[in-house]
């Protein structure tokens, strides 16, 4: 891949991770769990971690949830997102690098590692660890949420790299 095509992979994985961040945002979807989302913006950054590199993929995901946070949330927001989400890719990059466990698994990992990143967060900004009440509920959604992410980014993943699960 040259540099420019590298680039251009880059910025449409961001975009898209964009707009599935704002597209969930817009969703009147009530799971009854404050702040639980479905995670679409995972998707981009689950298939990016088998379709590009470790540092891209970090990119990526940070510009998205800086970006995602300045323009719609606001700075508790922007605190819970980036530990979520620089746990739960530290999380699915050494899984992906240390097994040979499958897309779902490491998707799962990532859905519930990011809902503990949140929760460390929430219970260090209120400085109350009672909020771990809510771990069996973000336990359970992040698998769920985890699992349907991984079954479309595998499906991503065929589109983008045919040979890749042969």
């Amino acid at each position: 891949m040259t540099r420019s095509q590298k680039i251009s992979y880059c910025a449409v994985f961001t975009a898209l991770a964009m707009i599935f961040s704002y597209v969930e945002a817009i969703l009147p979807i009530n799971f009854g769990v404050p702040g639980m989302k479905l995670g679409l913006a995972n998707l981009v950054i689950v298939a990016g971690l088998y379709y590009l590199n470790e540092k891209d993929v970090l990119i990526i995901s940070v510009t998205r949830i800086l970006l995602m946070g300045l323009l719609f949330g606001n700075g508790m927001s922007l605190i819970y997102s980036l530990t979520g989400g620089m746990l739960s890719y530290l999380i699915m990059i050494l899984m992906k690098e240390k097994t040979n466990l499958s897309v779902l698994v490491i998707s799962i990992s990532g859905g519930i590692t990011h809902n503990i990143g949140q929760l460390i967060a929430a219970s260090l900004v209120v400085s109350n660890f009672h909020i771990f009440y809510y771990f069996p509920a973000l336990l359970i959604a992040g698998t769920i949420t985890g699992l349907l992410i991984g079954i479309v980014s595998e499906r991503i993943l065929k589109i983008l790299k045919p040979n890749f699960f042969d």
